[in-house]
């Protein structure tokens, strides 16, 4: 009887060790992060592209004075809705809200700036005019995705300025 015991109690230990085993040949590999010598891994995983979608009015734009065709008044509109506006001597920044119509053949869109500060110089036109605290509301036609008029109402009637894209 001892015997049978002692020869059961091996079984039953070389059973236990082999189930230990096979739990450390199925365990997964563990990375470790990458040191500084080596490069740093890509995340493929899905959703890491990041689309930024932007006012298609972004970016620097000229418009030429018709009494005045040396002079060039150009309006910079950067992130944040920050505007910067050159003429002649003047410079003025400000914020505008701009509002993509959502169908072009039956409104323009919107342009409104807000003029928080003005160097108060002499512009392209001779005038020197504090614009400072001035809110000014356009409606905008797209000629082409380099030529806009700022129009003074949404169905494009009354058109007093046009602009060409400088830079994107």
């Amino acid at each position: 009887m001892h015997l049978v015991v002692n020869k059961s109690m091996k079984n039953i230990y070389i059973v236990g060790l082999l189930c230990l085993c096979s739990s450390f040949a199925m365990a997964e590999t563990v990375s470790t992060p990458a040191t500084s010598d080596e490069a740093p891994s890509l995340d493929l995983s899905p959703n890491t592209i990041k689309i930024v979608s932007r006012p298609e009015i972004m970016g620097l734009w000229g418009m030429e004075i018709p009494n005045n065709k040396k002079c060039v008044e150009y309006y910079n509109f950067r992130n944040a809705n920050e505007v910067f506006v050159k003429s002649g001597q003047e410079w003025s920044y400000g914020v505008y809200d701009y509002q993509p119509s959502p169908d072009k053949n039956e409104q323009l869109s919107a342009l409104i700036m807000q003029i928080k500060y003005d160097n108060n110089e002499v512009d392209c036109s001779g005038q020197k005019v504090d614009q400072s605290g001035e809110v000014s509301q356009y409606f905008v036609h797209w000629k082409n995705a380099n030529t806009i008029d700022f129009c003074a109402n949404e169905k494009g009637q009354q058109c007093f300025a046009t602009l060409r894209r400088v830079l994107p």
